[in-house]
């Protein structure tokens, strides 16, 4: 369920963003039976209307659906009332769905940590609705005591627990700018892989390296970076580091978790953007990636865009027309390419090699 705002200008449609949250939702392995939403004038702390609201309970009572997934991050109010209105149904949003996505993919140590962090400060400001049946003896006799001791009890643990997971993350950090240090050394570039989830960056890395990334034609099916060696046409040796893929409504305690992740691209040399060219959304697709880029600071790090998956256009359509369309106003160069066929492989590596050659002749003319 979703709801777009009468008076707030979006470049999404409600409907592709639920399209979207239904996708998430059906690789955390639910399956989606509908979807709704609602035009309102302004947020509410129901979430939505009230009849909208009466709407889904008599679903809800009929037994049609036993889970509501919100397509914003509810605020702890907002998801209490939700969950009281409609009785047994469970009620989660986009960022805990997101969370539960992530948890199932992690891989690593690194991962597993990044995610526990993020779900350990999504869970911090709704404690408090854990212990709400409390409130609900009346008077003051079992509810200044108990309740409110308890839910102390339990935020202490989990500031606890944030503390020694960013502790953890904290040696990480180290460990990896020790490591980019020693490859810094080497004078080795860097080529980061960023995009939206699902654009094919894994893909990527497999056709441009050789290497034997596991690969799913499924959301966030990459959480940990992993890195291997190439060699360019000119000779010149480089690194190509796959990262987590971006998504609409990315919840900020998700890109705050993965720091340690996201550092690895303020390192690079050049980032290769991977977009998803026969998606209907691939401009909003770059737009959500740029808007991040500039919230993490890099924009000023060389960029290419790489229009990934053209072997998935219709027949009758036209790559350039529709190339030049999504890369209007883009501050680098495009590349059409398939990384499935191989197909514009030999273009983006060529493109690389100009563009690294560009900086280096632009670093060797501000020394002398």
């Amino acid at each position: 369920m979703g709801v777009q705002l009468k008076r707030r200008g979006s470049r999404w449609r409600i409907q592709d963003s639920l399209a979207e949250l239904g996708e998430l939702a059906v690789s955390a392995r639910a399956q989606v039976i509908g979807s709704t939403f609602q035009r309102i004038e302004k947020p509410t702390n129901i979430y939505v209307g009230k009849g909208k609201l009466e709407a889904l309970n008599e679903l809800a009572q009929a037994g049609r659906f036993d889970t509501l997934i919100c397509d914003d991050e509810l605020t702890p109010t907002q998801q209490h009332n939700l969950e009281n209105a409609l009785g047994d149904v469970k009620v989660i949003d986009r960022t805990a769905l997101i969370l539960d996505v992530f948890a199932s993919r992690a891989q690593t140590k690194e991962g597993r940590l990044q995610v526990e962090l993020a779900q350990h400060e999504y869970l911090l400001p709704r404690l408090a609705g854990q212990w709400s049946h409390l409130e609900r003896l009346g008077g003051g006799i079992g509810t200044r005591g108990p309740g409110e001791t308890q839910i102390e009890t339990d935020r202490r643990l989990v500031r606890d627990r944030i503390q020694r997971l960013k502790r953890s993350l904290e040696d990480v950090r180290r460990h990896r700018r020790l490591h980019r240090a020693r490859r810094n050394a080497n004078q080795m570039p860097v080529v980061s892989l960023v995009g939206y989830t699902n654009a094919g960056k894994s893909t990527l890395l497999n056709t441009l390296t050789r290497a034997d990334v596991r690969v799913e034609d499924r959301l966030f099916s990459t959480l940990d970076p992993i890195t291997r060696r190439i060699m360019l046409p000119s000779g010149t040796r480089a690194l190509v580091s796959d990262t987590v893929g971006f998504i609409h409504k990315l919840p900020p305690t998700v890109v705050a978790a993965f720091r340690a992740t996201l550092e690895e691209i303020e390192e690079s040399t050049v980032i290769l953007q991977v977009v998803d060219v026969s998606h209907r959304n691939a401009k909003e697709h770059v737009r959500v990636v740029e808007d991040i880029l500039k919230e993490m600071r890099l924009v000023d790090i060389p960029r290419i865009l790489v229009l990934n998956k053209v072997d998935l256009l219709p027949d009758d359509a036209d790559p350039v027309e529709i190339a030049e369309e999504i890369s209007s106003g883009y501050p680098g160069p495009y590349v059409l390419m398939s990384a499935t066929t191989g197909l514009g492989g030999l273009g983006l590596l060529n493109t690389v090699d100009e563009t690294l050659a560009n900086i280096a002749n632009r670093v060797q003319a501000s020394t002398v």
